[in-house]
């Protein structure tokens, strides 16, 4: 609770200290368009990868093995996309820097060693696991008999 705290309380200070800096630099037309800029360039960045990734998703599922990575890049992305909105220029740095895939999946590799399981550790199903839960049981009632039964 407390790392979060100052999270909230550092980071806006980060980015006031940016924008004054710059604003004084620049002047405040161009620091304004250069936010606007790092915004939109973001948004189409983060767009690009995100379809791709999806696209990698979709070649994992095919293939029947489970896309871990790509879901975990997915939400990278998605974190990156939100800092890249929020005004300033340190949380859009910090964006970027997660836009970078060999980084991203760096991250991604280190933070499921610590918190999760190791990268090797069930990350892909094999095709035996699918075609054994290919079995379903079912039941059923054949409305056909039903329908004749009534009036």
């Amino acid at each position: 609770m407390g790392k979060l705290f100052l999270l909230f309380l550092f980071v806006p200070l980060i980015e006031i200290y940016f924008l004054i800096q710059l604003g004084n630099a620049f002047g405040a037309g161009y620091t304004i368009a250069l936010i606007v800029f790092t915004a939109l360039l973001g948004a189409g960045l983060v767009r690009y990868q995100g379809v791709t990734t999806l696209a990698r998703a979709q070649g994992e599922i095919l293939k029947q093995r489970m896309p871990a990575m790509e879901v975990m890049e997915g939400a990278m992305l998605l974190l990156a996309g939100a800092m890249l909105l929020i005004p300033g220029f340190f949380t859009d740095a910090l964006g970027f820097l997660f836009l970078v895939p060999p980084l991203r999946q760096f991250l991604i590799k280190r933070f499921m060693q610590k918190r999760m399981l190791s990268p090797g550790d069930a990350i892909h199903s094999t095709a035996q696991e699918v075609h054994d839960a290919n079995v379903i049981d079912v039941e059923y009632q054949d409305i056909d008999q039903d329908l004749d039964k009534k009036p």
